[in-house]
Parts: C-alpha cells; sequence; structure tokens
C-alpha cells in the first residue's frame, strides 16, 4: 500500500473514533461538571482538606486557587529534583541542577512538559511516577477547571460565583483523567509498550556485546502523557522510541489520545450552554485549521526541495521508518495543535514549510483543537473578539450568548490573547540580540532563527515541543523559557476568570433583530478569520524571517 493511502486511511480511521466519542464523551463530562452530587471518594477529600464543596467562589477566590495550587506544586516538583538521591528508585542518579529543576516544575505545572535533560539518564522512577505523572494529571484538570468556569460565566446570570475550584479539579481528576487514562495505559501496554519499575535490562547485541537499555513505567506515563496532552516523554527520544510508541497503531490511539478530551469538549460547550449547534461550530473552525496545516504540511514533507530529498521521494530525514511520513507529519500537525509537544519525528529536520506549518499551529493560539481546557477556553476568546469585531462593523453592542461585552470583558479578552504574542516576540528577540545564542544552535540563517522562534512559541503556549536544534540548558534559556512557560499560562487563566465573572455577573438579554446568530456557519467564519488576522498581523514578519524564507530558498 502507498504511503499516502495508508496516510489518509490513518485519517479517516482517526476521525471515525473521534465522531464515535463525541458525542457520549462530550455530554459524560457535562455531567461531570454540573452534577450535584459527590462521589465517596470525593467527599472524603473534601472533609480530609476542608473544602465546602457547596460554596462558589467568585473569579478572584477561583484563581487564587488556581494559583495557590500551581505554586505549592511547583515547590514540591522542584524539590522532588533536589532531594532525588534520598529518595528510592533514584538509580543513583544525583540531585538535578537548580535551574533544570525550576525550569522542569515550572514546564510540567504549566501543562507545558519541556525538557531541557535527558529524561532516562537525569530522573528516576519516584520523580518521573510521584512529581512529573502527577503533575501530568492536575495540570490538565486545571485547565478543565477553567474551561468549565468560563462556561458557567456564559450560562450564570446576576451571579458573582462561578463553582468551586476545589471540587472542579477533583472532578476532572477523579471522574475523567484518572480512569481514562487507566484504560489507555492497559491499551498501550496490550500495543507492546513497556511498563517496568527496573532500571534497565541487559540485552546482547548482534556483536555479542551486552548493551544495558534503560527501563521504566512507561504505559502509565503515556497513557496520561497524550490524554492530559502533557508531551513530556519518560525517554528522550519521546514518542519516537519504540518502548513509548512500538507500532502503527500505538502511534494511531496516541493522536487518537491527544485530541479527543479537546475535541469532545465542544460538545460539552454547547450541552451546557443548552445549545449544542454552539459547540458544533467551534468544533468546525478547529476541524477546519486542522486539515489546513495538516494538508500544507502533508505537501511540503512530500514535495521537498534539494536533489538528496528528491531521490528519497520525500523529506525521511528526522522521521521513523515505522511510520513514514504521513503519520509522522499526522502527529506533528495534531501535537502542536493540541499543546501536547509529544514528538515522534524531529521537527528540526521538517522543511521549511513543514516547519513552518507546525510553528504555524502554535502560533494560532493552539485552538485547533488545543490543550485539554485550554483550546476550549482559548477559542472561546477568540469568539468574543469575533463577536465584538461583527458589533463595531454594524455599529452596536456585540452579545454573546445573551452577554453584552463591553470594556472589561473585551479587555480581558484581549489581555489573553496578547500575552503569548508577546513573551514570543519578546523572548525571541532578546535571544537572537545575544551573540551567545548562535553557539546554541545547530544552524544559521533562516532554519536557525525558526528554531529560536519555535523555542518561545512552544513555551508561551505552554507546548513543549522542540525542533530540537539548539540547546537550551544555559541559564538564559532555563530562565527566559520557564517564565515564558509561567507566563504563558497564568496571565491568560486569570483573564479568563475575571472575563468569566464579569459575565456571570450580567443579566440574560434576549436576543433581538441585529443580534449576530453565533451557532451558524457564518460566525464560523468570523471566528476562523479572526484566529488567522490574529496570528497574521502578528508574527507574518516573524515568519518571513524563518519559515518562509526558507521554503522559498
Amino acid at each position: 500500500m502507498e504511503d499516502s493511502l495508508a496516510g489518509l486511511l490513518q485519517v479517516a480511521l482517526l476521525l471515525v473514533l473521534l465522531a464515535a466519542c463525541y458525542a457520549p464523551f462530550g455530554d459524560y463530562m457535562a455531567r461531570v461538571f454540573t452534577s450535584e452530587r459527590d462521589w465517596r471518594v470525593e467527599a472524603a477529600l473534601y472533609r480530609l482538606v476542608r473544602v465546602d464543596a457547596s460554596s462558589g467562589q467568585r473569579w478572584p477566590t477561583y484563581a487564587a486557587g488556581v494559583l495557590a495550587f500551581s505554586f505549592v506544586s511547583i515547590v514540591l516538583v522542584y524539590l522532588l529534583q533536589r532531594l532525588q538521591p534520598l529518595l528510592p528508585m533514584s538509580f543513583g542518579r544525583g540531585a538535578v541542577d537548580p535551574a533544570m529543576a525550576l525550569n522542569t516544575a515550572i514546564s510540567f505545572v504549566t501543562n507545558t512538559n519541556w525538557q531541557s535533560y535527558v529524561p532516562e539518564q537525569v530522573l528516576g522512577d519516584t520523580v518521573q511516577m510521584a512529581g512529573l505523572t502527577v503533575q501530568n494529571v492536575v495540570s490538565a484538570a486545571v485547565g478543565l477547571a477553567v474551561a468549565v468556569a468560563l462556561i458557567r460565566g456564559l450560562v450564570r446570570s446576576g451571579t458573582d460565583r462561578l463553582g468551586n475550584f476545589w471540587v472542579d479539579l477533583t472532578r476532572g481528576v477523579v471522574r475523567i483523567l484518572l480512569p481514562f487514562a487507566f484504560v489507555a495505559a492497559i491499551l498501550l501496554i496490550a500495543l507492546g509498550v513497556t511498563m517496568s519499575l527496573r532500571s534497565g535490562v541487559d540485552v546482547t547485541g548482534v556483536d555479542g556485546t551486552t548493551h544495558t537499555l534503560p527501563m521504566a513505567p512507561t504505559a502509565s506515563q503515556e497513557a496520561v502523557k497524550m490524554l492530559g496532552t502533557n508531551g513530556g516523554g519518560i525517554y528522550n527520544a519521546n514518542s519516537a522510541h519504540p518502548f513509548e510508541n512500538p507500532n502503527a497503531l500505538s502511534n494511531l490511539f496516541e493522536i487518537f489520545l491527544m485530541l479527543v478530551i479537546p475535541v469532545c469538549l465542544t460538545r460539552t460547550f454547547g450541552t451546557m450552554v443548552g445549545n449544542r449547534r454552539q459547540g458544533t461550530v467551534l468544533l468546525a473552525v478547529m476541524g477546519v485549521l486542522w486539515t489546513a496545516v495538516l494538508a500544507v504540511a502533508w505537501f511540503a514533507e512530500t514535495h521537498p526541495n534539494g536533489p538528496a530529498a528528491l531521490a528519497a521521494g520525500g523529506a525521511l530525514e528526522g522521521k521513523e521508518v515505522r511510520f513514514g511520513i504521513p503519520s509522522s507529519v499526522l502527529f506533528g500537525v495534531s501535537t502542536t495543535g493540541t499543546s501536547t509537544g509529544a514528538v515522534n519525528s524531529l521537527h528540526d529536520s521538517y522543511t521549511g514549510g513543514g516547519g513552518g506549518a507546525v510553528l504555524l499551529n502554535m502560533l494560532f493560539g493552539e485552538v485547533a483543537p488545543g490543550g485539554v481546557g485550554a483550546g476550549l477556553y482559548g477559542i472561546l476568546v477568540l469568539a468574543i473578539v469575533a463577536v465584538f469585531l461583527a458589533g463595531l462593523m454594524v455599529g452596536r453592542t456585540p452579545e454573546y450568548l445573551g452577554k453584552k461585552l463591553g470594556r472589561r470583558e473585551v479587555t480581558a479578552a484581549v489581555v489573553a490573547i496578547l500575552t503569548m504574542p508577546t513573551l514570543v516576540l519578546v523572548g525571541a528577540g532578546l535571544a537572537i540580540a545575544l551573540p551567545g545564542t548562535l553557539d546554541a544552535l545547530n544552524n544559521d540563517g533562516a532554519h536557525g532563527f525558526s528554531e529560536v522562534l519555535y523555542a518561545y512559541a512552544s513555551a508561551a503556549n505552554n507546548n513543549g515541543s522542540a525542533f530540537a536544534g539548539i540547546t537550551v540548558t544555559g541559564d538564559f534559556f532555563q530562565t527566559t523559557l520557564g517564565l515564558a512557560m509561567l507566563f504563558g499560562r497564568f496571565v491568560p487563566i486569570v483573564a479568563v476568570l475575571a472575563l468569566a465573572g464579569s459575565l456571570a455577573r450580567q443579566r440574560r438579554v434576549e436576543a433581538g433583530a441585529g443580534t449576530l446568530a453565533t451557532d451558524e456557519p457564518l460566525f464560523g467564519v468570523l471566528v476562523g478569520g479572526t484566529v488567522v488576522l490574529v496570528a497574521a498581523l502578528t508574527f507574518f514578519p516573524a515568519l518571513a524571517l524563518g519559515p518562509l524564507a526558507e521554503a522559498l530558498a
């Protein structure tokens, strides 16, 4: 079977699987966050930590809970790394360097999972499981909680309460992420992913030499890494490693895990607001953007420039022969569109057009379909801006789902949108201005610039993938990328919660003759155009200096 046909069949099967899960899983998540009953384990946990599950919170209190929980998580993950020699199953691996430990702690707590180290050489199983895997679960649950709070802000009327962060966090962990990750881990083991608490296994090569292969509890980490759109691998080769991703079936299943929650959350949104067409319109925007980027990257990688690539029939460098070009591109577009950051191929080896496509996927704001929770609240903010722009064109006060969008609401939305571009452009500009950056790059010229731009786009979008042609172990990169991850995660979250609080306080207004219909295809075109317009106006000069210049060379 030809690679292109096999790739198209994989895309078709992936879409069928997502379609089968869309309604039941989306409606299930809506019930999770609207149910008034607590599970016994949840009630016991609330009593233990003295949380009143029946009390609602104003948006500042909700935001304070998010920030406090995340701060404590950063401290704990940092201490686990620094105290690693004292922990069991450390396998003789020493304490992690302070700058690297802080960068890693911020990375996993912000759902970025950027790694500037070789995991199988630096971290033992205790830090991997008690530190990083725990954050893979709870950081995704934080994103879910913020998205649900914004939906409540749109649904509720005349109140200053958005729900309870601790309840939303607990339900996201107990009812969604843990049970589904448990099932996913079992399926991954059945597909050939390894699962072991041993430090390594000795194997004899064909030349008779004995080699020690590092082992790890891979399947449990891999399941929640993909389901929670985290991306940090337990091996340095990430999802290109045969222990993490052994075959075509595991590859397709891992792509499915990346997409399933962000895609189904649009159904959750439609169900919770009482109009499922609202969610369908947002899903259509996500789907069109995802498909467009996939088509561009696929074409670029199968029609490369250069005699070596043309002779090979495609840009095969940096790709696993187990997957080939179509499966590699499908994985790359899905991982950069969902804030997962896992990789099964080397993005640094992509062509100018292919690398530019996956970079652009992040610069869109990762809303195609985005991370767990983050994708939904990201595209809702863009939808609010789109409604505002439409209101300006017709000269009337814009409304979205019965809520008027005034100065306060639009200001919060703009802060959420502009945080990422500010961090990307300022960070990349500072890095390029420093002469020492050239020593950290494997390439110069347009491709070298793309490596730097990609690094800050990945950090500020909480993606975590990398071109891998840039060495970021120096203090400057550890610090600036850590700050980009931190502000890129929490400034938009605070802005989104402020937006939710402002919307919840409003009384719902009835739709009038001039109200923009937000459950029609025309609104989908407007939202998609807003996504593209914001990215184009912000990043076109930078893209012209990097991937566009390389593609046209």
